[in-house]
């Protein structure tokens, strides 16, 4: 007892160190962000927009689609203007290669500190460029940003470190790792629907990973993404990192083409159309490629469920964010026993929904982010009527005036839909919610699975096992058990689909080393007692028995039974013992006098 006691006292006196430190919080300096030309204003006027592609001009106006109220404008840049951006980022990039994880950290704290500090602001600048609600904002862009900041912060340093693996049997003398290295500068070109989220993502586990980042945001969230550059401007500059370390530009297909000419990895979300053509670009400089090009989600509802809670979670799901922004579920297959009763419990709360500005008041869904898009959901809608389908429901408009109607599209279920229809085979990207029918697992996978997209998937069941059997056979990169995008929310999982959903992950331990250059490195273990000596069979020349050399090795190390092994082991002794005996060929012994 002598001996274990002053063990257990210092035991206790580490873990109540380890508490202290845990209960007080490191100092993290607060940042300053000029927002004064981001606050709404009563005096602006109302944009109209010129439709089509003749829209792509050398500027990117900007505007608010719930209201249409003029944001301003930022330049289209031309691939020089792009080269140079990416040049520029190159060169802050091989210094902040050096910088510590402490430094990288404070990065994160600093940034952290500030988005707690102004989320509402962060919500309202989304709301305002998107048309999603403060709710949503919060849900899609806040959360999710801080969990990946509080990941990296707890585990990011860990997962960069070089990682020991086994050396096998023919190399028991060495040590074997992998060490991982930045990339160089990272090109990200993100999508609309997240402005916030989708400019963090990248630039977290780029900087953190010691690149640089270069993002193009979307022509339909520019203004937002460019403010919130400036939070992390500021956040580089109060550790100290270099200048040009972090790139916003802006502009069309041009400017994205540049930008996947000219940096190290590229990370694309967006359309499975323009992903190829990103993949393209890519293979002329063979550089990684990272897509996520959407989805068709399933979302499968047993006959065993707690049905009220399902439609909340159902309605969440396929109204994620606002009208268009809405990145949920897009197709629903419900058990034929609960089918009736689903679709009741999900009228009574479409109903309810009213759609109208997200700030002028409490509305659960926003303005369409994108020109035109309206008309694409309605064709929709239109193809799966003609083929049979009823709208079961359709949500209301609320302070709207005449001219709005195509910037808002009304929350639609659709029943007595099928395969045959574009609604359950093309990403719809909106407010719309078709209801199949299904009467056994197998069938619900066979419809769940017979899509060109593999993005996520939520199964639904009273029984969690068969929940987990389910979606274990559905071919997609990303599974829900009886949740829905749960899984985002982890950020220590990889994110990402298969088929036209695209390939390769971010987020997770996957994501943050697809940021580096991955080296396999192997050293002596014994150093220098222990070198590598090329055996004399096989030593140049190499001897008649050399081959008979190689083969007993290969025996001696991979033999079946231990007896083998130990059989060649020795065979292999003594050929080298005889070897050693014998003169090398072209030699001749001379006799002492």
């Amino acid at each position: 007892m002598a001996f274990w006691w002053p063990l257990l006292v210092l035991a206790a006196a580490y873990a109540l160190c380890r508490l202290l430190l845990f209960l007080i919080p490191p100092t993290v300096p607060s940042i300053d962000v000029d927002a004064s030309d981001v606050l709404a204003k009563e005096d602006s006027f109302i944009y109209i927009p010129r439709k089509g592609k003749a829209a792509q001009t050398d500027k990117v106006q900007c505007y608010e689609p719930a209201t249409m109220k003029y944001l301003g404008y930022f330049p289209a840049l031309a691939p020089d203007e792009v080269k140079e951006h990416v040049e520029q980022a190159r060169k802050a990039q091989k210094i902040w290669a050096k910088s510590s994880f402490k430094q990288r950290r404070q990065f994160l704290r600093i940034l952290l500190k500030y988005i707690l500090e102004h989320q509402d602001l962060i919500c309202e600048v989304s709301s305002r460029d998107t048309g999603k609600t403060m709710v949503d904002a919060s849900l899609g862009e806040i959360m999710t940003t801080c969990e990946k900041i509080t990941w990296l912060l707890d585990e990011g340093e860990k997962w960069l470190k070089p990682e020991y693996r086994s050396t096998g049997r023919s190399m028991l003398h060495k040590r074997a790792k992998v060490e991982f290295y930045p990339l160089g500068v990272i090109g990200a070109i993100v999508s609309w629907n997240y402005p916030f989220h989708n400019v963090f993502n990248p630039m977290l586990a780029a900087v953190f990973s010691g690149n640089a980042a270069v993002i193009k945001v979307s022509e339909h969230a520019t203004w937002s993404g460019c403010f919130y550059f400036r939070i992390i401007q500021a956040a580089l500059s109060a550790v100290g990192a270099p200048e040009n370390l972090v790139h916003i530009i802006t502009g069309f297909a041009e400017t994205g083409q540049a930008l996947v000419s000219s940096v190290d990895k590229i990370i694309f979300v967006g359309s499975p159309g323009v992903g190829r053509m990103i993949m393209q670009r890519a293979s002329e400089t063979l550089i990684p490629v990272t897509l996520e090009l959407g989805g068709k989600d399933s979302f499968i509802v047993c006959e065993d469920v707690d049905l009220p809670n399902v439609v909340q979670v159902a309605v969440r799901a396929a109204l994620q964010s606002s009208g268009q922004n809405c990145a949920g579920a897009e197709r629903f297959y419900v058990h034929n026993d609960i089918y009736s009763a689903f679709v009741s419990q999900l009228v009574k709360i479409v109903k309810s929904i009213c759609v109208g500005p997200p700030l002028a008041g409490r509305y659960d869904m926003g303005a369409i982010c994108m020109i035109e898009h309206s008309e694409k959901l309605q064709n929709l809608v239109n193809d799966a009527l003609d083929k049979g389908a009823e709208i079961a429901v359709r949500g209301s408009f609320g302070n709207l005036g005449e001219d709005a109607v195509d910037q808002f599209f009304p929350p639609t279920v659709l029943v007595n839909v099928n395969h045959t229809m574009k609604i359950m085979q093309e990403e719809a990207f909106g407010p719309i919610l078709p209801i199949m029918k299904f009467s056994s697992d197998e069938e619900a996978i066979k419809l769940a699975n017979d899509s060109k997209y593999g993005l996520g998937c939520a199964v639904f069941s009273g029984n969690q096992k068969r929940a987990i059997r389910i979606a274990s056979q559905l071919h997609c990169g990303v599974a829900a058990i009886n949740d829905f995008a749960s899984s985002y929310m982890c950020q220590s999982l990889p994110f990402g689909g298969v088929k036209d959903s695209g390939f390769g992950r971010f987020a997770g331990v996957e994501g943050l080393r697809a940021c580096c250059l991955v080296k396999a490195v192997v050293e002596d273990r014994f150093w220098p007692y222990i070198k590598t000596m090329i055996p004399k069979p096989i030593q140049y020349p190499v001897s008649d028995h050399g081959f008979e050399f190689q083969e007993l090795l290969v025996e001696t190390l991979y033999g079946y039974s231990v007896w083998d092994r130990l059989r060649s082991l020795v065979n292999l002794v003594k050929m080298i013992t005889e070897q050693n005996s014998t003169p090398a060929p072209g030699t001749t012994t001379k006799k002492r006098r």
